[in-house]
């Protein structure tokens, strides 16, 4: 029976990760690069107004960075777990 409850940790803690994830490349995305566009246009990142950097370039470093957390995230979790490749 514990290794039920283990496996339901593990499933709550990878979908809270999941979740995380996604609403903060919703914010970055829809977030810094269409709704507060203007607010972001105020300030000037390599020239440009840095709601056009993100709508153009920023959401997508923001992404790869994201790509890399998620891995390290996960690979922790995996460990925490017990449930890794050896």
């Amino acid at each position: 029976m514990k290794h039920d409850y283990d496996s339901q940790a593990y499933w709550k803690e990878t979908l809270k990760l999941l979740r995380n994830v996604l609403i903060l490349w919703f914010l970055v995305s829809y977030g810094a690069g269409i709704l507060f566009v203007d607010f972001f246009n105020q300030f000037h990142l390599g020239g440009y107004p840095l709601g056009f950097w993100f709508a153009h370039q920023g959401s997508m470093y923001f992404f790869v960075a994201q790509i890399f957390y998620y891995a390290w995230r996960m690979n922790n979790l995996d460990v925490k777990f017990d449930v890794h490749e050896d």
